[in-house]
């Protein structure tokens, strides 16, 4: 609990230290962790995802810049693949946002997937409880850009942005991946190239089949051209996110979506302490089982079920 007052009083030191304790799952920060959840809820936490290339990293550093503008503070927690040497995040916080790393209105931290998939990283959702509750007002989650497993994003954020860039076959992965179901407003990047009005016209086009807008009934996704290198569009993205929040406001989705993100935790919540569980105690009794499971005397699940009902026996914890 001693990293807490400062998290609160917005202390960077304080803040990376506490995250750093987040993405290892360290269990002597679980109490100041459950107490930044209880602080937190102000932020409006945004997802930005896209397939590789799309150039998500420097319309964040853009966004971000533009957020700042309107005198709101900003925190990113950038999702990175995982080094297959020491786990870390390959890409560098201060490479991607140079342009706003000397800004104290802005904190970046880039978190390493090790094996997680859906795009987040292990400690993703705790990291945003403790940006939240140091004040931040927009914490923009910037997901690894694996393509077709990146829907858990929409499951962490109040607004969920995909990117598009012309010329990477977006229209079709999009139908596949349930990417274009996700959205709540979609950005094709790169729009000064030639090809990005076809890639404009098909999201319209498929937008107007109201594949994604009918659970939305006072928002309609827009589908908006941007030039990051140029800020062309940098404005009119970070309105269509405003315009978005405060359209959850007025229909009351705000509260839905809280109560969608509290569901997926608790489940989420639920699967980390089994497995925490199962490679504690589990060891010795999945041996017991193994056997039978080779020998096809018992089916994974009925296994599961023993070996579940064996811990129970043990006592919750």
């Amino acid at each position: 609990m001693s990293l807490l007052p400062g998290v609160l009083a917005g202390e960077t030191r304080a803040i990376a230290r506490l995250l750093t304790r987040a993405e290892a799952g360290a269990a002597e920060a679980r109490e100041a962790l459950d107490a930044a959840y209880a602080a937190a809820g102000r932020a409006h936490v945004v997802g930005i995802t896209g397939v590789p290339g799309s150039g998500k990293s420097t319309l964040v550093a853009k966004l971000v810049a533009d957020i700042r503008r309107t005198g709101r503070r900003v925190a990113v927690v950038a999702v990175d693949p995982s080094s297959p040497y020491s786990g870390g995040a390959i890409l560098g916080d201060r490479i991607r946002m140079a342009e706003v790393a000397g800004d104290p209105g802005v904190f970046v931290r880039s978190m390493a997937t090790r094996g997680a998939l859906g795009g987040l990283a292990h400690g993703t959702l705790e990291a945003v409880d403790v940006l939240d509750a140091a004040g931040f007002e927009v914490v923009l989650i910037e997901t690894v850009g694996v393509g077709q497993d990146e829907v858990d994003v929409a499951r962490a954020a109040h607004t969920t942005v995909v990117v598009s860039a012309p010329g990477l076959g977006d229209d079709i992965q999009a139908i596949k991946a349930g990417i274009l179901e996700i959205a709540d407003v979609h950005v094709v990047s790169k729009c000064d190239r030639p090809e990005s009005d076809r890639a404009i016209a098909d999201l319209r086009n498929m937008l107007a089949l109201d594949l994604a807008t009918s659970r939305r009934p006072l928002w309609r996704v827009p589908v908006l051209p941007v030039a990051s290198l140029r800020d062309e569009g940098i404005g009119a993205l970070r309105e269509a996110i405003d315009r978005h929040r405060e359209a959850l406001d007025a229909e009351g989705g705000l509260l839905a979506r809280r109560r969608e993100i509290a569901r997926r935790r608790l489940v989420k919540a639920g699967e980390d302490i089994l497995r925490e569980r199962f490679s504690r105690e589990g060891e010795e009794r999945i041996a017991a089982l193994l056997q039978d499971l080779v020998e096809r005397r018992a089916s994974p699940r009925a296994a599961a079920r023993a070996l579940l009902d064996e811990l129970a026996e043990g006592g919750t914890r």
